[in-house]
């Protein structure tokens, strides 16, 4: 990929990215971050936050929670109006899940 994360490293997101070493400490717990904020029943604990402080400051950790907010938000709201992805996404893996979840709004 031209300007972000190396092929391999979307391919291990499919996997288990905590058991991968292409990630450091900082972008699995970024990671672990989104999971907390996008899936119901997640939280992000006070002890979870304090290990989150321990490798970002204040203002990476707003930044962070924004942009994670904001694709949460975009999931849900385009589907709404039938926004598709425009194929951006150039892994089979990735455009497969996809094509699936829009699928279901057809």
């Amino acid at each position: 990929m031209q300007n972000g994360a190396s092929t391999e490293k979307i391919d291990a997101l499919l996997g288990d990215y905590r058991k991968s070493p292409l990630f450091s400490k900082r972008e699995r717990l970024a990671l672990e971050l989104a999971e907390r904020m996008t899936y119901t029943g997640k939280r992000v604990t006070d002890s979870f936050f304090k290990r989150l402080k321990r490798q970002f400051t204040d203002e990476e950790l707003v930044e962070l929670a924004a942009v994670i907010a904001l694709e949460n938000f975009r999931s849900k709201f385009n589907p709404v109006f039938a926004v598709e992805a425009q194929g951006f996404c150039p892994l089979p893996a990735v455009k497969a899940a996809a094509d699936a979840a829009t699928a279901r709004f057809k």
